[in-house]
């Protein structure tokens, strides 16, 4: 699908709506506060039996100087260069605006083919909009409304000009090449507090400014997914907005974009937290708290410390950092830890050395012989304490699943097993068997008497 289709308008006009509607499920934040999307989002677009790309795109602003509505405006032009065919998006409840006006007129100077979209055409005080919107000189208005479905028949008349028809039997042509590749992507989420420089190290990984930065914080709202290939390996890169304690956020707004952030990492494999080498702990109680989460997640780990161009102390804060994961995240332990500068796109390489490491290890699995020999001197070094006078047996073991690696344990009295113990098999598991940085689970299963009653 090379298509490509860019939705633009000014702010609040349903842009994101229309986008959700077009990539069938609820990608990008839709709210009634004006503004919400400033990076643009891309999804696979589908309109009855057309495929296309889709992009989301920013509210236009008639700025250009160094603000955040100007740079969210370039993000706009460079889709707008992107895209086959721009829809152009207007609220036909408030009428044609001096800011539609303008932007119409940028497109005519652009010259991509335009579909004019009123939108929110579900009363009847669109009616006046829609005839106003004659007066932009685009042709005529596709009347829908985003929010309830109605009027896509007659969109897909309006962009089939711009986009060709999927042949039958391409797209399960498409399904069966996918499912012939060995792998698909490695999605690697980049997390972290705001303002960390997360937007800005994903520009440097993927060789464009693709993402809004500057100083201001809590600029990226959406989770945005890139699409990159990194040494011939085809990643999902995904940049989050920052997550700040749960306690600090109180607008409806921002727990939306937190649980974006979340959602994102629940279907990452690796996730990359970036901390600040300038702050004033090596590891701040946020960090620590979205270290947990990621863990709980069962993704692999790896912990980018950034802003090491302009650190001072360079030897201490990586001491000071490795103290700080060691007594306060145990669960990860061994993550690797690489001082990068997103902004001078220094260690990157290094970086993704890494992430690479991180997912093997994630993927590994222990075959069940070496396991149980691993069991037996382990349990010889060190037996499970007693409970009530008698011995708590480990029978068995054997690797259930990996990424995580998870590990079920035949034991006699599961309950009765003290959590030290279950951390030090874990340890022992991931020493003896090189699994750094990667939670590990472990499952106790009772072991069944030969002399029980029978099912």
């Amino acid at each position: 699908m090379s298509e490509t289709v860019a939705i633009v308008g000014r702010p609040n006009v349903g842009k994101s709506t229309l986008f959700n509607r077009l990539v069938g499920k609820r990608q990008a934040l839709v709210h009634d506060e004006p503004g919400v999307t400033r990076d643009r989002r891309e999804g696979d677009g589908q309109l009855f039996d057309l495929g296309f790309r889709v992009i989301d795109t920013a509210g236009f602003e008639d700025v250009r100087d160094d603000s955040l509505q100007a740079r969210m405006r370039g993000q706009t032009e460079r889709a707008l260069d992107d895209a086959d065919v721009a829809l152009l998006l207007i609220d036909a409840r408030a009428g044609v605006t001096p800011v539609d006006e303008i932007f119409a007129q940028v497109l005519r100077e652009r010259g991509r083919p335009v579909v004019l979209v009123a939108n929110k055409c579900e009363g009847r005080q669109s009616e006046a909009g829609l005839l106003e919107a004659y007066s932009l000189g685009l042709g005529e208005p596709v009347p829908l409304s985003a929010e309830h479905g109605l009027g896509l028949a007659d969109l897909v008349e309006a962009v089939r000009p711009y986009l060709r028809e999927r042949e039958a039997g391409e797209e399960d042509m498409r399904g069966a090449d996918e499912a012939a590749r060995p792998a698909g992507p490695l999605h690697m989420a980049i997390v972290g507090r705001p303002n960390v420089g997360k937007s800005t190290l994903v520009n440097h990984l993927i060789g464009e400014d693709r993402l809004l930065t500057g100083p201001e914080a809590g600029i990226t709202r959406d989770a945005i997914a890139v699409p990159w290939h990194y040494r011939g390996r085809e990643i999902r890169l995904v940049d989050t907005a920052g997550l700040r304690r749960r306690a600090r956020i109180t607008e409806r707004l921002e727990k939306i974009s937190t649980a974006d952030s979340l959602r994102a990492l629940q279907f990452a494999q690796v996730a990359v937290l970036m901390v600040e080498t300038e702050a004033e702990a090596p590891l701040e109680k946020q960090d620590l708290t979205i270290a947990r989460q990621i863990a709980d997640e069962g993704r692999a780990l790896v912990i980018a410390l950034n802003k090491w161009d302009v650190c001072q102390d360079r030897e201490g804060a990586l001491r000071a950092l490795r103290d700080r994961l060691k007594r306060s995240l145990p669960q990860t332990r061994g993550v690797t830890v690489v001082p990068v500068s997103a902004l001078r796109g220094e260690g990157l390489d290094r970086l993704m050395k890494a992430v690479f490491a991180a997912y093997e290890v994630w993927n590994r699995r222990v075959p069940t012989a070496t396991l149980n020999r691993w069991l037996a001197e382990v349990i010889a070094h060190h037996p499970p304490p007693a409970s009530r006078g008698r011995r708590i047996r480990l029978k068995y073991i054997t690797q259930a699943r990996t990424r995580p690696p998870t590990f079920a344990v035949s034991c006699s009295k599961p309950e009765a097993l003290p959590r030290s113990y279950l951390r030090y098999l874990e340890n022992a598991l991931r020493e003896d068997f090189d699994l750094p940085g990667t939670p590990i689970r472990i499952h106790l299963k009772k072991t069944k008497s030969p002399y029980g009653p029978k099912d």
